[in-house]
């Protein structure tokens, strides 16, 4: 890709979309986007109940292994079979447990202004997380660095269509694990103000990441506990089982009443029943059961569903995303997640290796089950491939403009029907004519009417070539370059910046985080 990449270049091709002296694009302005249709749901109301069903019986009659020897004790607290570390626990309390979570929250950052509502048929997209390799058109694919990672949070910040930072975009294997948490946190408070994730990977990581969100806020402890300022995501160990550090870090931080996503990862085949039902409901069971324990610690703590329930290759092993099995269980798990009034989070992902067709249709398969799904939050909704392998700026940018899309879809002027919409004088005008474009109904309109891409290029092929004949990923390859090129790092007090070093370098000095258990 590379070479092909400077080939193009070297034959007169400019770098895509460059506007010099002017921002990289003219991008759509941060909202919290709302989702007006009506989500699809493909069970019936007694398909509804069967999976629910289903999800209880696994609870009450097989049991989900915790290992984590305080969550056994708070569940024999609470009167459910506990056995080693299996836990089968009754209907009701799971019922009356996940009834305490609230249908929504909102989640406040260091700047208020980019504060998000998970919940309110609000549909909200982050950044790719935790893939372990990094991939542009000029390295190709190679292990994540602090570097890189900082060029994604760059384009996390930069794009008004992120909402929040999930976990780092790129894994920094750089940095050594035992303090990567303190420089990758640095970094992320600094150069975005969107909110912030940590993962639940022991004590250390989230007491850590916890008092760096407070210092960079300027908060008391009081404060900072009296709302969601960040949240985690988990997974359960399918099938089955949860592990001891993300269910340790969960119960530190619905403590201090920071937010939780439960997110089972169920593939379908290999690590949940081959059958998208069966699936679902392995992966209900999975993430009730911990929602449960969690509202019974702390009633009323902020907790969202989430859904990774996709399918492997039979020929291979290897995972499948956007496919249209892993729609259909997005969008059953949305009726599941209403069922219980609980927020969704689902995913924007794909197998993909490269940025290329394959990427984008398994992507934009992933994305439109979000929103028919009603999903509240869309993780790796920018920047996959591989099978979260690796991170890609180009496949950032891409999707970015996917993400643009969907929000101008969403939006309620798209589909108004008020008397000037429904131009009824101007199609009277236009008799004679023989067109609209000179109308007045048109030129006042001309500008905003309809999405402008910001990377699509629409013209045809012969003006396509005559500009240097870029492909897609050649375009955003030139985009993501000028965007960090002139990327300028949203204010920060330099008090709060100072006891944000002061931190990092005292835990630092304490030795961090251990990796070796």
């Amino acid at each position: 890709m590379a070479d092909t990449a400077t080939r193009r270049r070297r034959s007169g091709g400019r770098a895509g979309n460059e506007r010099r002296g002017g921002p990289a694009i003219d991008q759509m302005p941060w909202r919290l986007p709302v989702l007006t249709d009506r989500p699809v749901e493909p069970l019936t109301e007694e398909g509804v109940a069967a999976i629910h069903n289903t999800a209880m019986r696994i609870l009450e009659e097989i049991g989900i292994e915790f290992l984590n020897d305080e969550a056994l004790d708070i569940f024999r607290e609470a009167g459910c079979f506990v056995e080693d570390h299996l836990v089968r626990m009754d209907r009701d309390f799971v019922m009356e447990m996940v009834g305490k979570a609230p249908p929504s929250f909102t989640i406040t950052p260091r700047n208020p202004d980019r504060k998000i509502v998970i919940g309110e048929d609000h549909i909200l997209f982050g950044n790719v997380s935790s893939p372990p390799n990094y991939m542009d058109l000029a390295t190709g694919k190679v292990p994540g660095t602090r570097e890189q990672c900082r060029t994604l949070l760059k384009l996390t910040q930069y794009f008004n269509c992120i909402h929040f930072a999930g976990g780092y975009p790129v894994e920094p294997v750089d940095i050594h694990a035992s303090v990567r948490h303190l420089d990758v946190l640095y970094d992320k408070l600094v150069l975005t103000d969107k909110v912030m994730h940590a993962y639940s990977l022991g004590k250390e990581r989230v007491e850590d990441v916890m008092e760096m969100v407070r210092i960079s806020q300027g908060l008391t402890e009081a404060e900072f506990a009296a709302g969601p300022r960040m949240y985690t995501n988990i997974n359960s160990t399918s099938p089955l089982k949860h592990d001891y550090p993300m269910i340790d870090g969960c119960l530190r931080l619905i403590r201090k009443n920071q937010a939780v996503v439960v997110t089972p990862f169920t593939l379908a085949g290999a690590m949940a029943p081959v059958t998208m039902a069966g699936a679902v409901a392995q992966s209900i069971a999975e993430a009730l059961c911990a929602i449960a324990l969690f509202q019974y610690v702390a009633p009323g703590c902020p907790c969202a569903i989430g859904t990774f329930t996709s399918n492997v290759d039979m020929k291979s092993g290897a995972p499948a995303f956007g496919t249209p099995e892993y729609m259909r269980a997005t969008q059953m798990t949305g009726q599941m997640a209403r069922y219980y009034n609980l927020p969704l989070r689902s995913s924007g992902v794909c197998a993909a290796n490269v940025p290329d067709g394959q990427a984008m249709w398994e992507t934009s398969n992933s994305l439109w089950a979000a929103v028919q799904s009603g999903s509240n939050m869309v993780y790796h909704a920018a920047g996959w491939l591989e099978g979260g392998l690796i991170a890609s700026p180009e496949k950032f940018v891409m999707d970015c403009e996917v993400l643009q899309m969907i929000q101008r879809y969403l939006e309620p002027e798209t589909y108004s029907t008020s008397e000037d919409d429904l131009a009824f004088e101007a199609i009277r005008e236009v008799v004679g004519t023989g067109h609209f474009f000179g109308l007045e109904h048109t030129q006042e309109r001309y500008t905003t009417a309809f999405y402008q891409p910001f990377l699509a290029d629409w013209r045809n092929y012969e003006g396509w070539e005559l500009a240097g004949g870029l492909w897609t990923a050649e375009r955003a390859h030139g985009l993501w370059k000028q965007i960090v090129d002139e990327f300028e790092a949203p204010y920060l007090d330099e008090a709060i910046r100072e006891e944000l070093e002061a931190f990092v370098e005292r835990r630092k000095a304490e030795g961090g985080a251990p990796t070796d258990f």
